[in-house]
């Protein structure tokens, strides 16, 4: 599987969990009383639209750095090669 790079151009804020997670005893699920860090995120198309919004919330913020990645093309065929020294092979 090749995972794409639809939407990941844009700049998320997201804010900090306030409360920590906790466990429901009656339906097994995790929850918090927390309502900014769990729900609330922003998505911002540039990087300075996003830092400008929590200059003018006065809100603290840091930015993390981006992550590049190097995508390796593959081809399905690519499993079948005669000349594959790895992976499972059953015949």
């Amino acid at each position: 599987m090749q995972s794409g790079t639809g939407r990941t151009k844009s700049w998320v804020l997201e804010f900090e969990p306030s409360a920590a997670k906790r466990p429901d005893r009656l339906m097994g699920w995790v929850g918090s009383s927390d309502m900014l860090g769990d729900q609330v995120r922003l998505r911002f198309a540039e990087k300075k639209d996003a830092i400008a919004f929590a200059e003018r919330c006065g809100i603290e913020f840091r930015v993390q750095p981006e992550i590049s990645r190097g995508l390796r093309p593959k081809s399905y065929a690519d499993n079948f090669r005669p000349d594959r020294v790895t992976g499972n092979w059953t015949h």
